[in-house]
């Protein structure tokens, strides 16, 4: 039982908050609906109407058979001092009920009127002097019988009638006050999730979160204005760290390999050479890997076929048999630097280990984009798809030489910061396919 419930019950704070005060609001009011109903239309009044109906129909029946008008006036003078207000009255002096007149009674006793044979029930007429719960039952041709059946309710449904209907709007009035009260409570805790997920785009957003809404929230919004301001210590730290690793790195580096360059030996030197340029790569990688300006490219707009063609065509001067497939034109906002880079990566991942490799750009359901790059090589396991887009991690197999471990990665985080996704597949009969699915706007990081 309380798996459906948990089931049923919105995701959202301000959500569940509004659907408990509505359900309570709403056992209120209906309590309430229900007591009026009960107090205005009881089952006491209803038989009273019913004795009251009863007796106006004999009357009608018994001053219709008296012979003259006295003795029906008579007979309706007993009726009075047995406490029913009837009268004899000329049918020329009623009147029509306006729209605006209500009775302060249920007709729907006295509608059974209407069905006794030789009662006919004059509903839309009353007498000008008479009181608003009359009821009016034809006699002759030129006269009719009023009756006033005036039902009194007793102390109690007195005293709680405007107190039920007073209940009724306390009750709106509380729904409405929750309502704000609940959008009141909310809206710094919705302040708070945009900041948060703001922060996570952009760690050096200038923004502060306003302190405001209740105690809790406050004080989440400190912690949160906080811990924004530390992290943005750590990343001055980390660019300060990283611009002291390039120069304290590439210059023992530099002198290196021109000292290298000086060593007799044509067998060792071209070995110390190579990995120099092994290490160089590897520091270079990992500190673009690690900058943080490239996330502070401005977007624009580019002509993606043009782009991806471009990168296809530096491959294949280069040798490598890289072709593209795809539309003409498909203009398209990005960071076009940093989505060179992760192309790049791919591409290259794909030439070290095939001897053909296709970019494929391909427009998508709802606008969205798919790059595709395959190649013939030997592919990766499928229980290694996930793990290679680790930092430094590498593969187990053929697909391992001449990298770092860092390619996947800085593509994947690329294609994340554009709003994207990357997805590898093996390819039939061999070689291996990585998908880089774009939105059609980037919310771009």
């Amino acid at each position: 039982m309380m798996g459906w419930a948990q089931r049923l019950m919105p995701r959202s704070v301000a959500a569940q908050l509004m659907s408990l005060v509505a359900l309570s609001e709403l056992i209120g009011i209906t309590l309430a609906a229900v007591t009026i109903i009960y107090l205005f239309d009881s089952p006491s009044i209803t038989d009273t109407q019913k004795f009251l109906a009863g007796r106006v129909a004999e009357l009608t029946q018994l001053v219709r058979s008296t012979k003259t008008p006295a003795d029906a006036d008579e007979l309706l003078a007993a009726a009075r001092r047995g406490g029913l207000d009837v009268r004899r009255v000329a049918l020329g002096e009623l009147v029509p009920r306006t729209a605006a007149e209500t009775r302060s009674f249920s007709m729907r006793a006295f509608r059974q009127l209407a069905a006794e044979p030789g009662i006919e029930l004059m509903e839309d007429l009353r007498h000008p002097a008479g009181s608003s719960s009359q009821v009016i039952v034809r006699l002759d041709d030129g006269h009719a019988l009023m009756a006033d059946v005036a039902v009194k309710g007793g102390l109690w449904s007195t005293l709680l009638r405007p107190l039920a209907g007073g209940t009724i709007i306390v009750l709106i009035s509380m729904l409405l006050l929750s309502v704000y009260a609940v959008r009141w409570v909310i809206a710094p805790l919705a302040d708070v999730a945009r900041a948060a997920t703001s922060f996570g785009r952009s760690p050096r957003a200038p923004e502060v979160l306003r302190r405001r809404g209740p105690l809790e929230i406050a004080q989440v919004a400190d912690a949160l204005n906080d811990m924004r301001t530390r992290i943005a210590a750590l990343l001055d730290d980390r660019t300060r760290m990283l611009a002291a690793i390039s120069h304290d790195l590439r210059t023992p580096l530099t002198r290196l390999r021109l000292r290298t360059e000086r060593v007799g030996d044509d067998t060792l030197r071209p070995a110390m050479l190579g990995d120099i340029a092994k290490m160089t790569r590897m520091i270079n990688e990992t500190l673009e890997y690690l900058r943080e300006d490239a996330r502070s490219e401005a977007a624009s707009f580019i002509d993606l076929p043009s782009f991806l063609q471009t990168i296809c065509s530096d491959f294949a001067d280069m040798g490598h048999a890289v072709s593209y497939a795809g539309p003409a034109r498909l203009p398209y906002a990005c960071r076009p630097r940093a989505l060179s880079r992760a192309v790049t990566n791919i591409v290259e991942n794909a030439v070290k280990h095939g001897s053909k490799v296709a970019v494929t750009l391909r427009p998508m359901e709802a606008g969205h984009i798919e790059i595709e790059v395959a190649d013939d090589g030997p592919g990766i396991p499928p229980a290694l798809h996930d793990k290679v887009f680790e930092p430094f991690f590498k593969a187990d197999s053929a697909r391992q030489e001449g990298g770092f471990g860092l390619g996947l990665s800085i593509a994947q985080d690329i294609a994340k910061r554009h709003g994207g996704s990357i997805a590898l597949r093996l390819r039939e009969p061999s070689g291996l396919l990585v998908s880089m699915l774009l939105p059609p706007k980037p919310g771009l990081a």
